[in-house]
């Protein structure tokens, strides 16, 4: 477990103080996948620094499974950094050392014999499907593969944690997809506890447990990922998910209705089980009403589907309140809709 208590963190800028961080409590489980998402400034990158102490807090403890890293003495810091691997937005790849050496740095650094690194060494080229690659040099690999590389780099030292900062924001959408695939795959196999930092929502949906939601410096809004999506609380946490579940109704759509009556369009918001039943067409057949569906999407969290649905809703307002009260028995919520501008 990886907690920041009281962590703040000051620059003295020009006769000024920045306030990076400040007076941040946060907890990581063991094994999980944590994102940190925030808009650039926010003190993200900052906050991940803390965890193997590459930036010291101005205040406050940074406590890694029991140990306070921020009373640790300088010997006893290197020894638990080597339990900490680290993934780069740009790689930070030596260009002219080839694939297998740059795998090989952080074990020879160690004082691992040859025989050692060269068994990890295959383990890893393996592990990233890069055996073909390995006397090839930076220059020769695609984006994808480079950050496979320092994927491995990381991993050589069997460490039981692993920080990724913007680790896929160099990268296309597909080659994201697959990166994200092989980061849940190390988790999953090997129960290193991942912790991310973005500023891409996608990345949060796809493969974290929990979030955790910063801007100036503060943690805004954190708990489990799939909570955060279906109840987000602060309005910074709105937009972000507003960029993968849409979460008011585009203002276009209102436009082409013959009645713009806004007090009629309902958003309905399907979660788990209630994603997978006909609850719509149910409510249809039972009640006098008119039902009109003006846009719809769904996403998936770590297996769980979260169902967004727009409707417009026309009859006599009693019976519009008992289809309401139906949809939430068969767990919808249901919220009057405001209009995306």
């Amino acid at each position: 477990m990886i907690e920041f208590k009281d962590i703040s963190k000051h620059y003295e800028l020009k006769g000024q103080t920045i306030r990076a961080l400040d007076n941040i409590n946060l907890t990581i489980p063991d094994g999980s996948i944590f994102g940190i998402i925030g808009y650039s400034g926010a003190g993200k990158s900052t906050l991940i620094r803390l965890i193997n102490l590459l930036e010291r807090p101005t205040q406050g403890q940074v406590i890694i499974r029991g140990t306070d890293f921020t009373a640790l003495d300088a010997r006893s810091l290197r020894q638990e950094r080597a339990n900490i691997g680290m993934i780069f937005q740009h790689f930070n790849l030596l260009q002219t050392k080839t694939v297998a050496a740059n795998i090989e740095m952080p074990l020879k650094l160690l004082g691992f014999s040859k025989a050692e690194r060269e068994k990890r060494l295959n383990e890893l080229l393996e592990f990233i499907d890069l055996k073909h690659k390995k006397d090839a040099y930076p220059d020769e690999l695609s984006g994808g593969q480079k950050q496979r590389v320092g994927i491995a780099r990381a991993l050589a030292n069997h460490p039981k944690i692993l920080l990724c900062d913007e680790a896929t924001s160099a990268l296309d959408p597909q080659t994201t997809k697959s990166v994200l695939a092989l980061l849940k795959k190390i988790n999953q196999e090997q129960g290193i506890t991942i912790v991310m930092v973005t500023h891409e929502m996608d990345v949060i949906e796809s493969v974290c447990d929990y979030v955790a939601v910063m801007e100036q410096g503060k943690v805004i809004e954190t708990g489990p990922t799939l909570d955060i999506f279906s109840q987000p609380q602060h309005p910074t946490t709105k937009n972000f998910i507003q960029t993968v579940l849409q979460q008011q109704l585009p203002i276009n759509i209102l436009n082409n209705l013959e009645n713009q009556n806004q007090h009629s369009i309902y958003s309905l918001q399907f979660l788990g089980t209630s994603a997978q039943e006909t609850v719509v067409q149910a409510a249809i057949k039972q009640f006098d009403i008119s039902l009109n569906i003006l846009f719809a999407n769904m996403t998936e969290i770590n297996g769980s589907v979260i169902g967004q649905m727009f409707v417009q809703l026309l009859g006599d307002p009693n019976i519009i309140q008992d289809t309401i009260a139906f949809f939430e028995q068969h767990g919808v919520k249901v919220e009057q809709s405001g209009v995306c501008e």
